[in-house]
């Protein structure tokens, strides 16, 4: 039996770790499209005069078609159906088209006041660009989990998928630090261009990554190697687990709690801690770097030690300090947000590193693409709406604010100021009093809620392993 398991690609650890780099790299790039507009918050507003509610609408638009139209349910299925090569491609060809879409929404010549369905042309045909290439954002997601699942189940399988993340938390870093910048040396297209070229380049990883799988799979069919057939009736086997919901809500309360605070958190550095709108991305780009050395360190413990529900538990109390902290109006020095963040990097890599590869022991290789995509469908849920209740608190919390803003962008306007311009002029009369500052602390309680509910799931969790004997506690590993 171990000669003939010796035959398989998955078996040499070159092999894996060059499919894993292949597969890192293109989440690594989807990740930096993702953000590519979160550090722009501030000089978006002030430049097409955004409300929060209007930002809101733009950055949930992540659950938009992956919810209501069940995308990415249909993307589980696909998977489990029609293998991941297929899933692969055409979720690149999918990110490359949203891209597209959103590129046109800030490039296009919109006349002031337009409307599409009651909404902002721009905003509206932004949010559809962001909602399309999301589609094929969380298809990617959910392929390269069950490819890592794939090659390295028995191995170093949470160590993987530790790299993996912590390799797409730098694309986050990318956007974070670079779109300001490009933004000031450009324009705000130019940010979303660049971003639509790194995808193409990301679907030509996926492409050679199919040559590699297409070699592993034609090993598995002469070693007789085979996984049963899926069939539809196996999701049953996957929404009666209650283990499974534990960990599926734990998600969505998390990365409620993690990802929409990118979509705001340069708001919160201009508006909070007086930090300068072209760098207000720089605060929360430190939190990839935690990410990038820590995801795999947690995975690796996780791999040889075990402690998978505890690891998670733990993340999960840090995320309710460091919401806390940012929450609490007098804590305004730069130095307290920096701290926050640091934080907020060990959280995000202690729960990612031991949820991802807890998810194959609780529910069975055959119906894993359509588990991880139905864990993807709850967490997308929560990154639709948690950005748009942010963005609505926000402003009924700020009366005047926004209305303010919009009469100083078009006397701006007006005197033929150039729209390059006009964000650092209303940035001065916010500094001088005449337009005040949004008053985030309202807004920030919703996040402590969230990271307060991940804290009791996680234990939920714990008690459910123990009484269920899924694993989670033990060594990844096989001896």
């Amino acid at each position: 039996m171990t000669d003939t398991i010796t035959k398989t690609l998955r078996d040499s650890t070159g092999a894996r770790w060059f499919v894993l780099i292949l597969v890192s790299l293109c989440m690594l790039i989807a990740y930096t499209f993702m953000e590519v507009l979160s550090p722009l918050q501030t000089l978006i507003q002030s430049t097409y005069g955004w409300s929060g509610s209007e930002w809101g609408i733009v950055t949930g638009a992540q659950g938009y078609l992956n919810v209501f139209a069940f995308m990415l349910i249909f993307a589980g299925i696909v998977l489990d159906k029609m293998g991941i090569k297929f899933t692969a491609v055409s979720s690149g060809l999918v990110m490359i088209l949203g891209a597209i879409i959103k590129y046109w929404a800030f490039a296009g010549d919109f006349a002031i006041g337009t409307e599409i369905l009651g909404i902002d042309s721009r905003v509206f045909i932004s949010a559809a660009g962001f909602a399309v290439f999301c589609v094929g954002a969380e298809g990617a997601g959910i392929t390269v989990s069950r490819i890592i699942v794939k090659w390295f189940k028995g191995k170093e399988m949470a160590l993987a998928m530790g790299t993996e993340m912590a390799l797409a938390r730098l694309g986050s870093f990318i956007a974070l630090f670079f779109a300001p910048r490009i933004a000031d040396a450009f324009d705000i297209p130019t940010s979303v261009l660049v971003g639509a070229i790194a995808l193409c380049i990301g679907l030509i990883l996926f492409i050679v990554y199919t040559v590699m799988d297409t070699k592993l799979d034609k090993q598995l069919e002469e070693t007789a190697i085979e996984e049963d057939p899926f069939k539809i009736s196996d999701l049953k086997l996957i929404i009666t687990s209650r283990g499974f919901w534990y960990i599926a809500i734990l998600c969505l309360l998390f990365y409620s709690a993690v990802f929409p605070f990118y979509k705001f958190s340069s708001g919160l550095m201009v508006n909070k801690f007086g930090v300068d709108p072209s760098t207000a991305g720089d605060i929360p780009s430190i939190l990839p770097f935690g990410t990038i050395l820590l995801t795999p360190l947690f995975g690796y413990v996780y791999d040889k030690i075990g402690k998978g529900a505890t690891i998670m538990i733990i993340g999960a109390g840090l995320l309710v300090i460091v919401h806390t902290i940012f929450y609490i109006p007098s804590l305004t020095e730069t130095w307290t947000a920096i701290f926050a963040v640091v934080l907020l990097g060990i959280a995000f890599s202690l729960v990612p590193s031991a949820m991802w590869p807890s998810v194959p022991k609780i529910i069975p290789d055959k119906q894993l693409g359509s588990a991880y995509a139905l864990i993807f469908y709850i967490q997308n849920i929560g990154l639709m709406l948690i950005p748009i209740l942010l963005g609505v608190v926000l402003d009924r919390t700020n009366p005047g604010v926004n209305e303010k803003t919009e009469a100083a962008i078009s006397n701006f306007r007006a005197e033929g100021i150039p729209a390059s311009d006009i964000a650092g002029k209303v940035q001065e009369l916010r500094m001088t009093g005449e337009i005040p500052m949004f008053d985030y602390s309202s807004t920030w309680l919703i996040f402590v809620g969230l990271t307060i509910a991940a804290v009791i799931f996680g234990f939920m969790l714990k008690a459910e392993d123990k009484r269920k004997g899924y694993g989670l506690e033990m060594p990844n590993i096989e001896k």
